[in-house]
């Protein structure tokens, strides 16, 4: 496998245990909408349903509740790693039929017979060594993690972020070219966010897909992978047609998402989004710290 090619797997149907499926098919029995009423909401998580710091307002877990008692098909569409995803999930007792984590590179499906509720419903992974290596040269300083399909990440320089979580392993940077990535993390703390920004674009990156946070921190995943990629899979297999879907996020590897959702149906920005985040939505609504989320979710 070169580097950038991509590992697909046939994506698999929720309810692979004899028991799964209930809860999810429990919600839908007792809602409050028709088959041909119920939308697709999906949920960034940091900025969107939680503030920095992690509080995450009664205003918007009542809506997201609310939302997901009624028989929407609610769900988180995340660039964080499954670790870090199902936790905020429990938070907020939502059990959706689908998740979608690594900015689209994995989805989880509903399995009440797996440990934590969900099993691989489909993931996308690809090989890392050419884009850590051209990164690399031009950024010396920089500390570097891979993220695998099971949610592991591999690590080298210094990496808070990531350092104290369950699953996180310190290598050598050459280490981390043995492992298939579903993502590839890069923190460069010497830039700020415009610099960083222009030093990556000026990389011109292969085969890969990109997005530059709010710090200098960069997420790259395997080529023509986002959020939207994922998502569409999912609204084609739950036959939600396209003016009924809703999606709302904060974030650089939100504006793929947003787009997609714009299309048709509803792609809000959060109120503290980049300026390009917001050009992509046909809604805009407040800020995290305003209950933005519980603002725009009120509405459907």
């Amino acid at each position: 496998m070169s580097g950038g090619d991509v590992v697909t797997g046939e994506f698999v149907s929720p309810g692979v245990g004899p028991e799964a499926g209930s809860a999810a098919s429990t919600v839908s029995a007792g809602s409050a909408v028709s088959a041909d009423e119920r939308w697709l909401v999906a949920l960034d998580v940091d900025g969107t349903i939680m503030q920095e710091g992690g509080t995450i307002s009664e205003a918007v877990a009542e809506q997201i509740g609310r939302l997901a008692s009624q028989g929407h098909a609610v769900m988180i569409a995340t660039g964080r790693s499954v670790s870090m995803t199902l936790p905020v999930m429990d938070r907020l007792g939502l059990v959706s039929e689908y998740v979608v984590c690594a900015n689209g590179a994995i989805t989880l499906g509903r399995d009440e017979s797996a440990p934590t509720g969900y099993s691989q419903a489909h993931v996308e992974e690809f090989d890392p060594t050419d884009v850590l290596t051209t990164i690399r040269e031009g950024l010396h300083e920089a500390a570097y993690a891979v993220e695998d399909r099971d949610g592991v990440m591999r690590y080298c320089g210094s990496f808070p972020q990531v350092e104290h979580t369950g699953g996180a392993e310190k290598v050598e940077f050459e280490q981390l070219f043995e492992v298939a990535a579903t993502r590839v993390v890069v923190v460069s703390p010497s830039h700020d966010t415009d610099d960083f920004l222009e030093v990556v674009e000026r990389m011109g990156l292969q085969k890969v897909n990109y997005n530059v946070g709010w710090t200098a921190w960069l997420d790259i995943a395997p080529d023509g992978v986002t959020k939207a990629t994922a998502l569409e899979r999912v609204r084609e297999h739950l036959d939600i047609p396209r003016d009924r879907v809703l999606a709302v996020g904060d974030g650089r590897n939100d504006t793929a998402m947003l787009q997609w959702a714009a299309v048709e149906g509803r792609g809000v920005s959060m109120g503290q989004a980049p300026d390009d985040v917001h050009e992509v939505a046909n809604e805009r609504t407040g800020t995290d710290l305003d209950d933005g989320l519980a603002e725009a979710l009120a509405r459907l």
